[in-house]
Formats: C-alpha cells, sequence, structure tokens
C-alpha cells in the first residue's frame, strides 16, 4: 500500500464487521490509505472513538479522513468533534439522525436480541429488495452480490448482543452538540429518498445543516447501502471531496 496516499479511516457500520464492505475498501484504496476494522464490544461511542485512535497510533498516521458508515457516521463524528487535529476530513453515509427514537418493533429487538435478533436479519433483505434491484438491475450482479454476503457471514458472523448495544446507542445519544464541535471539511453522502428503507436520508441530511461548512451528495440509483451496491460510485464521491479540499487548501 503506497505510504504517500492520504489516510482514511472506514468505520463500519452496526453489523460491526468490515469485511463486508471489501468490495468498498478496495475502491477506496486506489485513492487512499485505507485504515479499517471490526467494531468490538463497547459501553458507549468513545470506546469506538479509542479504536480510532489505536487503529491511527498503530499505523502512524498523524491525520486521516474518517470515514462512518450508517452507525460509523455517529462514531467518526465523534472522532471529529472530539479529535480535530487528527482529522483532515469527515465523511458521514448514510448515518442515522444526530438524535434518533428507534421503532417500536426495534426496541424489542434491542431489549430481546437473541430472541427477536433473528427476525430483524429476516426482514433486512425484505426492506433492501427495492435498492438493490434499482443498484444492480442486472440479475447476475445481484446474486453475485448476495452471495458475497452470504460467503462472508462465516468468518464475520453477526452478534446481535452487540448489534442490540449499538441500536441503543443510537436511540440515547444526542449527537446535535457533537455537530458544532467539528472544524474539518465534512460530506454527507445519502441514497435516493425513496430507496432508503433503514434510515430516512432526511434525518442524514440534517447534518448538512448542523455543521458548519458541510456540503451533500447523493449516490443515485441507492438508498443506504450504496456503498457496497456501487462501490465505485461511492469512492469517486470521496475521492472527489477530499481531492477537492486539499487542492483549496495547496
Amino acid at each position: 500500500m503506497p505510504k504517500d496516499l492520504p489516510a482514511l479511516v472506514l468505520v463500519p457500520g452496526i453489523q460491526g464487521h468490515w469485511e463486508y464492505m471489501r468490495p468498498t475498501v478496495e475502491e477506496l484504496s486506489r485513492d487512499f490509505r485505507v485504515l479499517t476494522f471490526s467494531l468490538g464490544a463497547a459501553r458507549g461511542l468513545d470506546d469506538y472513538v479509542d479504536q480510532i485512535v489505536r487503529t491511527l497510533d498503530e499505523h502512524r498516521v498523524d491525520r486521516a479522513v474518517v470515514c462512518g458508515v450508517s452507525f460509523g457516521g455517529l462514531v467518526a463524528l465523534r472522532f471529529a468533534a472530539t479529535h480535530p487535529e487528527r482529522t483532515s476530513a469527515l465523511v458521514l453515509t448514510s448515518t442515522p439522525a444526530p438524535r434518533l427514537g428507534l421503532r417500536r418493533r426495534h426496541q424489542l429487538y434491542a431489549r430481546l436480541p437473541w430472541i427477536l435478533g433473528p427476525f430483524f436479519l429476516a426482514e433486512t433483505p425484505w426492506r433492501l429488495r427495492e435498492e438493490i434491484a434499482t443498484a444492480l438491475p442486472d440479475r447476475r450482479a445481484r446474486w453475485a452480490f448476495r452471495l458475497r454476503v452470504l460467503r462472508t457471514f462465516p468468518s464475520a458472523p453477526l452478534s446481535f448482543s452487540q448489534m442490540a448495544a449499538r441500536a441503543r446507542m443510537i436511540s440515547t445519544t444526542d449527537l446535535t452538540p457533537d455537530c458544532r464541535r467539528v472544524t474539518a471539511p465534512t460530506l454527507v453522502v445519502t441514497g435516493e429518498r425513496q430507496l432508503d428503507h433503514v434510515v430516512p436520508v432526511d434525518g442524514t441530511s440534517a447534518y448538512a445543516r448542523l455543521i458548519p461548512n458541510a456540503c451533500a451528495a447523493v449516490i443515485e440509483r441507492t438508498g443506504h447501502i450504496g456503498s457496497m451496491t456501487r462501490p465505485d460510485a461511492f469512492a469517486s464521491v470521496v475521492r472527489d471531496f477530499v481531492n477537492g479540499h486539499r487542492h483549496a487548501a495547496a
């Protein structure tokens, strides 16, 4: 991996494993030195922030672009707010609103993860079916995407208890004050409003208003998982944003 590429820390979503985003990492690696990790058990967002700090220290990186996807965006935002000297840019992708209440059935999942977690997992393909069909109109591409996810599962199994703990963090943490503390250039990325059936786009878009001088981008033909279904388009948006600010600073 070339050392002269700008460093980018990629923080995965609520399922916690970076391996499901391997194609995203590969695309981003064309323009960045990508550092990523799987989320461990944590009592709060600050424990995950410490994971970013350790990752930077282990790779001897002083500053990096911090990119969080879905739940990972909350972690990235808290890091940028508390470690501005180590954040060269912030990218929030399909991130839950700064203060988001869980739906009633998701509250049940969070309380009884081992009983109701499988139901949450079972409903996920139903919620994503329209988005996947739109992002991957070719049937063979859709099956390849699904098979890649299934093949990843044995080496990166989901922990319902840890996912439930992260869901509780979403519902009990108000990140509005953190938004005001961010000083790094910020990009807020969403899919199309009618295709994201996981996190309301309007909630994610709030960050573009709350974070000073933030800008927004939409990845067309995607919803919540555009960074995975169209990783080339996602990487292009991130690259153009970071390069634009690097050139402006130079």
